[in-house]
C-alpha cells in the first residue's frame, strides 16, 4: 500500500507527535500542578485562604482556557520566536501547547485535590503539620489515583492540540494529515494518520488506567 519513503514519513510523524505531546505534558504539569495546588490552598475554606490571589489565578486560568488553540498558537508567535527562535516545527509547537494545556491541568489538579477527605487534612492540621507538609504528605499522596487518571486525560487532550497545530506550522501526524490528506487529496494518508492517532490515544489511556488502579490503595 505504501512505499518505504511513505512509511518512513509516517514513522517520523509518530515520533514528532509523541515528542510534542510528552514534552508539552511534562511542562504543562510543571506549571499546572503549581497553579492547581495554589487554587486549592488559597480558596475560601482552604489551608491558607487568600481570596485576592485565588481570584486573580482563577481569572487567568479561565481566560487562558477560553482561547481556541489555533488562535492562541498564532497569538503567541512572538513569544514562541523569543523562546525557541522559530515559530514553526516541533519545538515551536511546544510553547503554545504548554500555554494552552497548563490551565487545563491546573483545573484537573484542583479537582483531584478537592476530592481528598477534609477530615484527613484537618487531622494533619491538628497535629501541627505545616502547609508544605500537608501538600506533600497528605493532599498529593491521597489524590494520586485521581491525579494519574487526570494526567491520561491531559495527555490525550494535548495530543489532540498537537494534531491541530499542523494547520499553522506544527509537525507530526497533524501536519501529514493536512499536507497530504487534505491539500493533496490523498485519503489513504489521511486514514492512516487518523488510525495512528487513535492507537496512540488508546495506548496513553490504557497506561493511565493501569497506573491509576496500581496506585489506588482501596483496590486490593
Amino acid at each position: 500500500m505504501f512505499d518505504a519513503e511513505t512509511i518512513s514519513m509516517l514513522l517520523e510523524g509518530v515520533w514528532d507527535t509523541l515528542y510534542m505531546t510528552l514534552v508539552s505534558t511534562f511542562f504543562s504539569y510543571v506549571f499546572g500542578m503549581v497553579m492547581g495546588v495554589v487554587l486549592v490552598i488559597c480558596r475560601k475554606g482552604g489551608i491558607r485562604p487568600c481570596p485576592a490571589l485565588y481570584a486573580v489565578l482563577d481569572v487567568v486560568v479561565n481566560l487562558t482556557r477560553s482561547f481556541p488553540f489555533l488562535i492562541l498558537m498564532i497569538a503567541v508567535i512572538p513569544l514562541t520566536r523569543l523562546l525557541v527562535g522559530t515559530s514553526i516545527g516541533n519545538n515551536a509547537t511546544v510553547v503554545p501547547l504548554v500555554i494552552a494545556a497548563a490551565p487545563f491541568v491546573a483545573r484537573l489538579v484542583e479537582s483531584s485535590l478537592l476530592e481528598v477527605d477534609a477530615g484527613v487534612v484537618e487531622a494533619a492540621q491538628s497535629m501541627g503539620a505545616s502547609t508544605m507538609q500537608i501538600i506533600l504528605k497528605v493532599l498529593l499522596p491521597e489524590a494520586t489515583p485521581s491525579l494519574i487518571n487526570g494526567s491520561a486525560i491531559a495527555t490525550t487532550t494535548i495530543l489532540g492540540y498537537s494534531a491541530m497545530s499542523g494547520a499553522v506550522g506544527g509537525g507530526g501526524l497533524g501536519k501529514l494529515a493536512i499536507m497530504y490528506g487534505y491539500n493533496r487529496y490523498q485519503t489513504d494518508i489521511m486514514f492512516v494518520t487518523v488510525v495512528l492517532l487513535i492507537i496512540i490515544v488508546q495506548i496513553f489511556q490504557s497506561i493511565g488506567n493501569w497506573a491509576t488502579k496500581r496506585s489506588d490503595r482501596r483496590i486490593s
